[in-house]
């Protein structure tokens, strides 16, 4: 019975550092993915989220102040007539 449980011990054993190598392999695979999903946004021109809002905020700025120049040139040419 003795050598039944040894037996179990070492297959268990055996489970769980397969367990241990697997759970490391995983992580470093998951390292080297995150690591060259990252090189390659760092290649592209991708811009930031706050990049993107800054230079919406300002073309909405500016077609609002060219409806107002419009509206004006329009009101001044009215007058002319």
């Amino acid at each position: 019975m003795q050598t039944r449980n040894k037996v179990f011990e070492d297959i268990s054993q055996l489970m769980t550092n397969a367990m241990g190598v697997a759970q490391g392999a995983r992580e470093e695979a998951e390292t080297a993915m995150k690591s060259m999903m990252d090189r390659w946004l760092a290649e592209r021109d991708f811009v930031t989220r706050e990049e993107f809002d800054a230079v919406r905020a300002m073309a909405m700025k500016a077609r609002e102040e060219n409806e107002a120049l419009k509206a004006r040139l329009d009101a001044m040419d009215a007058e002319q007539k």
